[in-house]
């Protein structure tokens, strides 16, 4: 069984700067890709930024330039680096991890971008 916890969510003003991370433990073989997805209020869930096991990332234009996704494979960590915040970042911020034919999701974490 394969579990995702991220952390580092909370509240920051505009122009502000948040890191996530989202630390996978159990037994994980053959990861193909990880990523981060978030979910605005009423909105589906849209993909943030993806990292292949070779370290091909890929963002969508929203926030190219924004966000930076990174891994630690000793720690089984993934991470998302997000600067220069707008409120319409606000959204549940899910992790994302594709082993085989399996995807796995952790529980989300709240991200609110408020003056």
């Amino acid at each position: 069984q394969v579990q995702l916890v991220e952390s580092g969510g909370g509240l920051v003003q505009p122009g502000g700067s948040l890191r996530l991370s989202c630390a996978a433990s159990g037994s994980i073989f053959n990861i193909y890709l990880m990523g981060w997805f978030r979910q605005p209020p009423g909105k589906e869930r849209e993909l943030v930024a993806a990292i292949t096991s070779g370290g091909v990332t890929n963002y969508p234009d929203s926030v190219k330039g924004r966000f930076t996704i990174s891994k630690d494979n000793a720690k089984n960590t993934l991470y998302l680096q997000m600067n220069s915040l707008k409120p319409e970042d606000t959204a549940v911020y899910y992790c994302q991890l594709v082993a085989g034919p399996r995807i796995y999701w952790g529980q989300g974490t709240q991200v609110t971008v408020s003056s």
